[in-house]
């Protein structure tokens, strides 16, 4: 059986909801004999002293070397964006990684393992999910002067032409963007160092924040690495509402046959995200209506004190 880490990381305002994804993960028992490691992009000694129990290792990295210093100051709680792509070296020894962002949490294994299964099985690939779906919007939008197009809007366009340069964002704009926010690759992919070296590009001229998730767009779509893209009920991102099914008791798919989530992703939804307490209005399988929370259910990490972070 292949050696596995799954990782995450968090600064001192993620804490609870990365206890959460680690109760999350092993209330599943499919999870036992998998290392949990952490990335500390910012956590307290409190905060670390109460991980080291459930946790096999936790790393506060040094930055990516090509990074100018002007960037990252003041910018630790972004290492867990732009080390991604460095997780092999910062967590050494495994045959595969699986990375879940903190704020994430397991609701069904079954889309977990498909992940790994697919690391596995598919060594040349990054298992991941992208933006096509069906209940998902467009990711893709134009601004019209007549019969003209004069605005492009998509997160590779947008935030490529900073990074890498108006023709590359070009040809990237037409792809769905790959959600980095959950992925899983063999320790011999050869994604690693491409990926790493597409990284310190970007991040050194574009965005810190979004800088994991642009780079591996290049890696894939236009370094040729390859990718294995997995339905989007594995990995669901939840600005875009998921029903609920009453005699499942869990989130599923709005369309049938209703798949049950995987991982869920609190992205987009940062009330929910933040307050245990906060519900959300949510469409039943049987076509009613219910009020929900959408954070893990079954263990309280606590509240956040920003809901929505500063991003740089």
């Amino acid at each position: 059986m292949p050696s596995i880490a799954l990782v995450s990381g968090a600064d001192s305002n993620y804490f609870p909801l990365l206890r959460e994804w680690i109760s999350s993960v092993r209330r599943c028992k499919e999870s036992e004999g998998l290392d949990i490691c952490v990335i500390d992009a910012g956590l307290t000694a409190e905060q670390i002293s109460a991980l080291k129990p459930e946790v096999k290792s936790i790393v506060s990295p040094e930055w990516p070397v090509g990074i100018p210093a002007s960037k990252t100051k003041d910018m630790d709680r972004l290492k867990a964006c732009v080390c991604r792509p460095f997780i092999r070296e910062i967590f050494p020894g495994y045959d595969t990684y699986m990375w879940m962002d903190a704020d994430t949490w397991v609701q069904d294994w079954a889309g977990a393992q498909m992940f790994l299964d697919a690391a596995n099985l598919k060594k040349d690939r990054i298992a991941i999910t992208n933006g096509a779906d069906r209940a998902y919007p467009k990711s893709f939008r134009v601004k019209w002067l007549w019969r003209w197009p004069y605005r492009i809007a998509n997160f590779y366009f947008s935030n490529g032409k900073a990074a890498y340069g108006f023709s590359v964002a070009k040809k990237l704009c037409t792809e769905y963007v790959m959600n980095a926010g959950c992925f899983a690759l063999s320790a011999k992919a050869p994604h690693w160092d491409r990926w790493q070296k597409n990284i310190v590009a970007a991040a050194a001229k574009g965005k810190l924040f979004t800088a994991e998730q642009l780079s591996l767009g290049v890696t894939v779509y236009l370094d040729g690495c390859k990718a294995e893209m997995l339905p989007s009920y594995t990995h669901w991102i939840c600005e875009n509402a998921p029903f609920w099914d009453r005699q499942k008791g869990a989130f599923v798919e709005p369309f049938m046959p209703h798949m049950t989530l995987g991982v869920l992703h609190l992205v987009g939804v940062d009330a929910l995200r933040a307050s245990r307490k906060a519900e959300g209005k949510f469409q039943t399988t049987d076509g009613a209506f219910v009020a929900l929370p959408l954070r893990y259910p079954h263990f309280d990490g606590g509240d956040l004190t920003t809901a929505k972070p500063k991003r740089g």
